[in-house]
């Protein structure tokens, strides 16, 4: 049993590297099967198809995701200097993220959202939740917010150019002052809302 379970834990580690470096459309079965020291055949002993060891690998990197990122709807800079931190750190998973992002596109014709919709489904409820009990300005709509603070947090690795530019350019060239950048921005744009008798800050 344990022979197998390491089998598997290989299958999807390779796949997750080939994913990163190649989307789902560029993966070849044959390059992971090489990778995790299997076969083919082995693959698809336990995935179906490389698209159902996508959702497979694609769901796990979500939960690992959410273990190490935390949405706190009533500080919401901290949110997004978590989402900076992890991305700076796991480049691999960004790409592997972006892939799915730019290939699996809008949810399929049934309505089933595909992973990443359902985990920002997840957080705009949280939002909008935070909004009805006052600890966030209503004003704006949840999937603004979403979607604001993910292109701040991840502008830098998503943007390689510009992390290049910085560095040479910038009055503080540290990965720090990028990502006080991004903090001081979702500061800016997302204050927690006053509460009733509270001082003005």
């Amino acid at each position: 049993m344990a022979s197998t379970d390491s089998t598997r834990d290989r299958i999807v580690a390779a796949a997750q590297a080939e994913f990163a470096r190649h989307g789902i459309a560029g993966a070849r079965v044959d390059r992971i099967a090489k990778a995790a020291r299997s076969s083919k055949e082995r693959v698809y002993a336990y995935f179906r198809s490389k698209e159902e060891l996508y959702g497979y690998v694609a769901a796990r990197e979500l939960a690992v995701a959410a273990e190490a990122i935390h949405l706190d709807p009533a500080d919401l800079p901290a949110y997004a200097g978590q989402l900076f931190d992890y991305f700076t750190a796991h480049p691999d998973r960004y790409r592997f993220v972006s892939w799915g992002r730019l290939e699996l596109g809008a949810d399929p014709a049934d309505g089933t959202p595909n992973p990443y919709s359902r985990a920002i489904l997840g957080k705009v409820e949280t939002i909008r939740r935070a909004q009805q009990v006052g600890d966030l300005d209503p004003a704006w709509d949840p999937v603004d917010v979403m979607s604001l603070i993910t292109q701040l947090a991840t502008a830098w690795i998503g943007q390689p150019e510009l992390a290049a530019l910085a560095q040479r350019a910038a009055a503080d060239p540290s990965l720090a002052a990028r990502r006080a950048a991004v903090v001081r921005a979702v500061r800016t744009l997302f204050p927690p809302a006053p509460r009733p008798g509270s001082a003005p800050s």
